[in-house]
């Protein structure tokens, strides 16, 4: 989400979106190293 060239502000409701969007994605990474822990482990 790209608002800083529209405006030079986030709403409130704008903040608590992105920081949804990067908790979501700090999650799937977690969850991809996880996995990759269990890989490496078997081996």
């Amino acid at each position: 989400m790209c608002v800083g060239a529209m405006r030079g502000f986030l709403t409130k409701e704008e903040k608590i979106e992105m920081l949804k969007e990067y908790k979501d994605s700090l999650e799937k990474e977690a969850d991809g190293v996880e996995e990759r822990i269990k890989e490496l482990e078997k081996d």
